[in-house]
């Protein structure tokens, strides 16, 4: 399983691809069916207790995922590209727990994040096991690129759990 955390040419993206042993409609479906994101969504110890997903262009998510100490962070954004099997691309932003986009001082993080990010999810089939590439972009250089480095592995991590 090939892991690549960091794109050096643009230190204000994360990339990360991985082999799943799992064919492409499977993978599909953990990140667009709210039931199954839920079994994996947010870094290891953290749980998933709500989404909601609109899946069409222009269609909003609003997820929450809950801290081993109880902490509930939101999270919203807009679907801007849909291809199934394929590739989905959306913003990504902080919210409250109505869906509102908030800043991420609302959560005690550092003033430089942007207000809006973008995640791309890029599907590749491999006969029975399925190559996703995770493009997270739009993240201040620092502590917080790093900690989302651990966080989408962490996820990816229990992403690949739960298509067993």
């Amino acid at each position: 399983m090939k892991q690549e955390a960091n794109d050096v040419k643009n230190p204000k993206r994360v990339v990360i691809e991985r082999i799943f042993d799992a064919p492409i409609e499977l993978v599909w479906r953990a990140w667009t069916v709210p039931e199954n994101l839920m079994l994996w969504w947010g870094p290891r110890d953290f749980t998933a207790p709500a989404a909601k997903i609109d899946l069409k262009v222009g269609g909003r998510y609003h997820f929450c995922m809950q801290a081993p100490d109880g902490q509930k962070l939101w999270s919203t954004g807009t679907y801007r590209e849909i291809v199934p099997n394929e590739r989905l691309v959306w913003t990504d932003s902080f919210s409250d727990e109505q869906g509102n986009v908030v800043s991420a001082q609302e959560y005690g993080m550092p003033a430089d994040i942007p207000i809006e990010m973008k995640v791309t999810v890029i599907l590749e089939a491999l006969g029975s096991k399925t190559r996703m590439t995770l493009i997270h972009e739009g993240l201040p250089e620092g502590e917080l690129h790093d900690a989302t480095v651990i966080g989408w592995n962490e996820s990816i991590d229990k992403l690949a759990k739960s298509l067993k």
